[in-house]
């Protein structure tokens, strides 16, 4: 098909919810390493990663070899048949993972993750109210669309029971208008006011992103969630890390992005990055937690081999290049580069992240904060036009978001550096 006639198609037959970017569709056509070509043979280069998922690099041959040889052995078994392929990743997630969370269930997507860990959570504890963050995102499920925070993506009559929001870590919008870290975490503290006056005092559970990915990439100060899974503890409720983004290296140095403020959580939540691209879910707890689920369940795709081997290909290959602690050092420079433009473009208000996971907030006016929603959409036109792919979140539409595989180099991210430069010039024009 030519470019047209895909569009056509995809208006023709795909929900119009299904949104994309760019006021003309970008048709990608192939992807190699941090590279991909739309459909007339232009090539990008590539800092999204389908949305923090292209975790080693597009068609990385020591994942799809992989891959192709599972599919050639047998390509699908449901969960009521153990295989090597599903023990084998899920032994491996158990040596990385924090604490004595050893158990594991897996699932196609960090929507049904979510949906596990707040099911167990519940089970577990006898508790049924659920807290979540504003700016939060957990999926597009029924109670997944009910526990975000972002009006943007809550539509459809939604009715959040048993699910309280609670004050995000959003230093620079913060709601109180306190700054840290003279602020003594002020956001943490509430939630425990939060649980007394607006829950009936005993909780099920806190579910949280370690960074906030669809809000914008927003990083929560240090201690923030230290007194936070204290306090949910404390009203008998579990603390779900949602690692859907963060995990598999992503922040730098670690493993999980929750280990970077010192707390153990009591479940974690993934995807995404986990399979390089390969549909699966994980939720990831202790014995006895997962020991609390009620009833038979079962997964059709959960855990299929194929999902599994590309994890376990994946996972082998992060640790073995030591690509988060690549991360770590290519992050602080992308870091240094982007805070250095800072300096030169007035539309950009904030710059934060944590290895590579990095966001510029647009604003136009510096002082009055006001978004750049209008800012970002020219910013991702004129990035396209000059090469290069990246993504957008936030409340307002107004965060440049950019995540590129965990294997990038210095070259490229200059590279970026550079487009971004002339890119927030153009948009700024």
């Amino acid at each position: 098909m030519t470019k047209d006639e895909i569009i056509q198609k995809h208006k023709a037959h795909v929900w119009k919810c299904t949104t994309t970017y760019y006021k003309d569709p970008l048709v990608i056509d192939r992807a190699k390493g941090q590279q991909v070509w739309d459909i007339d043979g232009r090539q990008y280069l590539d800092f999204l990663g389908g949305i923090v998922t292209i975790s080693v690099g597009h068609s990385n041959p020591k994942v799809t070899e992989k891959i192709k040889a599972q599919i050639d052995r047998v390509q699908h078994t449901s969960t009521l048949f153990p295989t090597e392929a599903l023990v084998a990743v899920a032994e491996k997630v158990a040596q990385i993972a924090p604490g004595n969370l050893k158990k594991c269930y897996f699932t196609n997507s960090g929507t049904e993750a979510n949906e596990v860990a707040v099911l167990a959570a519940r089970m577990h504890t006898g508790n049924y109210e659920m807290l979540t963050l504003r700016h939060g995102y957990s999926g597009h499920s029924q109670l997944t669309k009910a526990m975000t925070g972002l009006s943007t993506w809550r539509k459809g009559g939604v009715i959040p029971y048993g699910i309280t929001h609670v004050p995000g870590p959003y230093c620079y919008r913060c709601p109180y208008g306190l700054t840290y870290p003279s602020c003594e975490l002020h956001c943490a503290k509430d939630v425990e006011e939060v649980i007394k006056t607006s829950t009936s005092g005993a909780v099920g559970g806190m579910l949280a992103e370690t960074i906030q990915g669809l809000g914008g990439f927003i990083v929560p100060p240090p201690g923030y969630f230290k007194i936070v899974a204290n306090i949910v503890r404390n009203y008998g409720g579990l603390f779900i890390s949602d690692e859907v983004q963060t995990a598999w290296g992503r922040t730098g140095k670690k493993w999980w992005g929750i280990e970077h403020w010192e707390v153990e959580p009591d479940v974690i939540t993934s995807a995404k990055g986990m399979a390089n691209g390969v549909p699966i879910g994980l939720t990831l707890t202790r014995a006895e937690i997962a020991d609390s689920y009620k009833g038979l369940t079962i997964s059709t795709f959960g855990g299929n081999p194929v999902a599994c081997v590309a994890a376990k290909a994946t996972i082998d290959l992060i640790e073995e290049d030591r690509l988060m602690d690549n991360a770590h050092e290519m992050g602080a420079h992308f870091r240094a580069g982007l805070d250095a433009l800072k300096e030169t473009h007035a539309i950009i208000g904030d710059v934060r992240g944590m290895g590579l996971m990095q966001g510029i907030e647009l604003v136009k006016d510096r002082k009055t904060k006001e978004p750049g929603t209008d800012l970002a959409t020219k910013f991702m036109e004129r990035s396209r036009a000059n090469g290069l792919i990246v993504g957008r979140g936030g409340l307002f539409a107004s965060v440049i978001r950019m995540s590129p595989p965990l294997n990038v180099g210095k070259a490229d991210i200059d590279t970026a550096l550079g487009i971004i430069d002339k890119s927030l010039s153009e948009t700024a024009a």
